[in-house]
């Protein structure tokens, strides 16, 4: 059996790499990277989402690759109230929210957002500490 350690990154297809780079770092405080040349990625803690013009995109890439189809959810230290006041500073929209939901580990309050291109961004805190789970040990692949 195959062994997932864990996300090393995501792909995001944007209609506009610059203006998406601007978002992502300016209003959720992520670190712009450049690699390969002038690609460009959005990085924060140990994940990375890699940003694709939609009118150059880099095979191999999804079968429908379109600005505006992801669904993302991000884990905040801050209080939610803390979050909400940043976007209205920013002039974000809120979606909706806060609102009660169950993350991975958990129930987590969220508020939801749209980036640049129409994705819609969730920011959630778990209501309670949780322990993240320990790495486990990589196996012997079953490839």
């Amino acid at each position: 059996m195959i062994s997932i350690d864990r996300v090393d990154h995501l792909v995001l297809t944007v209609a506009d790499v610059d203006r998406a780079v601007d978002f992502y770092e300016r209003i959720l405080g992520m670190r712009a990277v450049t690699f390969s040349g002038d690609r460009r990625a959005v990085s924060f803690g140990r994940q990375t989402i890699k940003l694709h013009a939609a009118s150059e995109l880099v095979e191999p890439t999804a079968t429908h690759p379109v600005p505006g189809s992801a669904n993302l959810c991000f884990v905040t230290s801050s209080a939610i109230s803390e979050v909400q006041d940043q976007l209205r500073a920013c002039d974000v929209r809120i979606e909706e929210g806060p609102v009660s939901r169950t993350g991975a580990l958990g129930p987590i309050t969220s508020l939801y957002l749209r980036d640049p291109d129409g994705n819609l961004i969730e920011i959630a805190r778990y209501d309670e500490p949780v322990d993240e789970p320990a790495a486990e040990p990589a196996g012997e692949s079953a490839l």
